[in-house]
């Protein structure tokens, strides 16, 4: 699997924290390099969850060393760009649906993903946070910035909030634009 080891390339290669080797191990046994992003939206696919994780880290890795070359570690940058959306471990499981062909008019059965929740936490974004926080620790600016990264389409967090932590925390909008860029293009384009 190309994104389970490029994945874990770069998680060993940058992430050094107290706990993190055991969340790998966490991540490992959970269905985190064979989940889907999502039902539908992008990379609904085997493997998409990793792949989407991937390329929300090389959206702005680069561009986040050249602005803020100082202020942010390699280990912040890869702790909250690979790992913003945990909170999809273990939330997705195979279904099918029923499709009408065109050509035939007859009803098929397509396979597809549907949510699961096996764990109900509330939003988002603090699920993500409460799941890497059992294994390692986040500073207070990494957890805003996962905990917001979904911005206005987390209905859990009120946008006043999101918006002060976007005005105050660069970290937190820079992987809410990355994941809407490489969710709404990147992998738009994949699929196409």
């Amino acid at each position: 699997m190309l994104g389970q080891d490029k994945f874990i390339d770069i998680y060993n290669g940058s992430i050094k924290r107290q706990g993190s080797a055991e969340l790998l191990e966490w991540l490992k046994k959970s269905d985190f390099f064979t989940a889907p992003a999502s039902t539908k939206y992008h990379l609904d696919c085997k493997g998409g969850l990793v792949q989407h994780s991937i390329n929300v880290y090389l959206r702005l890795k680069a561009q986040a060393d050249l602005l803020f070359k100082d202020k942010y570690s390699n280990e912040t940058l890869a702790i909250v760009f690979l790992l913003h959306d945990l909170c999809k471990v273990n939330f997705y499981k195979e279904s099918t649906r029923n499709v009408k062909n065109e050509v035939t008019g007859q009803w098929e059965k397509l396979p597809c993903y549907t949510v699961d929740e096996k764990y109900k936490f509330g939003g988002h974004g603090s699920k993500s946070v409460y799941l890497i926080m059992l294994f390692m620790k986040l500073t207070p600016e990494e957890a805003a910035a996962i905990n917001c990264h979904m911005g206005a389409y987390d209905r859990p967090a009120n946008d006043y909030q999101v918006s002060g932590t976007f005005e105050n925390n660069p970290l937190a909008l820079m992987l809410s634009v990355a994941d809407q860029y490489a969710s709404f293009i990147d992998e738009r384009e994949v699929e196409q």
